[in-house]
Formats: C-alpha cells, sequence, structure tokens
C-alpha cells in the first residue's frame, strides 16, 4: 500500500550519523570526501518533512562536495503511488517509484521506466533501498548505479541515527 511505504518514509524523518567502519561495506565510504565522516557524530545523512508534511526531502552528505538530495511524496492526494526524485552529483535527476513489494522495513525506489534518464545509457543511480533495523536506529542505504543500461554498482552506506 503506497500509504503505507510514504509513511514508512516519514518515519526516516531526522539526522543519521555514518556507522564506524568496520560496519560498512564496499567502497563508497572510502571516498576521501566521506572518510572524515565515518564514525563521527557529524550529520552524513537528513530526512527532513516539508510542505506540511507531504514531501520527505533526504539529504546525503549534507555540505560535503558529494552533497545530494532526493525528494519523496504521493502522486496525488490519494497516495496511489510515491514517487521520488533523486538530484545527483552526476548531474542528473532520475525519478523513481517505490516499489509495492516494499516493506516497512525495506524502502524501495526504482527508475520509471518511463522516462528518459532511466532508459538511457547514461550514468544514473536506478535504485535507491532504504532498510531499517533495530527498532529504527539503524539504516542501511545502496544507491544502485546504472551506466550502458545495465548493473554499474552499488553505494552502500550504514548510518545510526542520532
Amino acid at each position: 500500500n503506497a500509504t503505507d511505504i510514504y509513511k514508512s518514509t516519514q518515519s526516516l524523518e531526522g539526522e543519521w550519523i555514518l556507522s564506524p567502519a568496520n560496519l560498512q561495506q564496499g567502497k563508497a565510504t572510502k571516498h576521501k570526501l566521506v572518510v572524515p565522516l565515518v564514525g563521527t557524530d557529524a550529520v552524513a545523512m537528513n530526512f527532513k518533512l516539508v510542505g506540511k508534511g507531504s514531501t520527505v526531502q533526504e539529504t546525503l552528505l549534507p555540505d560535503t562536495k558529494k552533497e545530494m538530495v532526493s525528494m519523496y511524496h504521493c502522486k496525488d492526494a490519494a497516495c496511489s503511488q510515491v514517487k521520488a526524485t533523486h538530484y545527483c552529483v552526476k548531474q542528473n535527476q532520475p525519478e523513481m517509484i517505490a516499489d509495492p513489494a516494499g516493506t516497512a522495513s525495506m524502502l524501495i525506489y526504482g527508475c520509471d521506466m518511463s522516462t528518459e534518464l532511466c532508459q538511457s545509457g547514461q550514468n544514473h543511480i536506478h535504485k535507491i533501498t532504504h532498510e531499517v533495523s533495530d527498532s529504527g536506529k539503524h539504516l542501511k542505504t545502496t544507491y544502485t548505479s546504472w551506466k550502458d543500461s545495465k548493473f554499474l554498482k552499488d553505494s552502500t552506506y550504514h548510518f545510526d541515527r542520532k
């Protein structure tokens, strides 16, 4: 149900710090602009409700040269679908749709294949997955990149609620 997916996205509201290095996986947190944030109390992800709660604004790596924003909202007043737009350092803006197979603890936003960017060979974020655990205190977020119309890489970050 899209309303439940949106409410679960809203529940991420607040500040998140990057978990210690031993809990990270892959190369995303080894980037020179990210390393100084790992395991510190510096905010590395922030979810904020805007427009009287009608939109969730996600800011990844705020105040860095890798800062990116994703905006999540219901498609219509009935919340028949949850949509997102990711404003990327790749200088493109993939549009996404919540996967109805997602759950309250695993939110999956996949590229809207009716859009030109999602069908293109251009390097872009093709999927965003938020996995919540530890009673809402831990968040694993994966940004899946595609290039040349196929999987390129996953960039995964582990966060703890501040």
